[in-house]
């Protein structure tokens, strides 16, 4: 949970810690919207993260675990159009 205290040395740690373990995970950030955007984005570039959702104070970001993969995503596929 990201609070009112913004964006700590600390929190980048649990954050990679969280990544390299689920790959996927919540982070709740209490703050009003303009400050949860620019949250949002110093947290993906931070970590080298994807945003997978937003909705209110939760973001899913998802970042793939190069040595131990434990989320397999679909390939694209390519629609059928006649």
């Amino acid at each position: 949970m990201v609070g009112q205290h913004g964006l700590k040395a600390g929190l980048f740690d649990e954050l990679e810690a969280a990544l390299n373990a689920h790959e996927l995970i919540k982070v709740r950030i209490a703050a009003d919207r303009e400050e949860r955007k620019t949250l949002t984005a110093e947290i993906l570039e931070r970590t080298h993260a994807d945003l997978v959702q937003a909705i209110g104070q939760m973001i899913v970001i998802f970042r793939r675990n190069e040595k131990k993969p434990k989320i397999e995503l679909p390939a694209p596929s390519t629609p059928d159009f006649p």
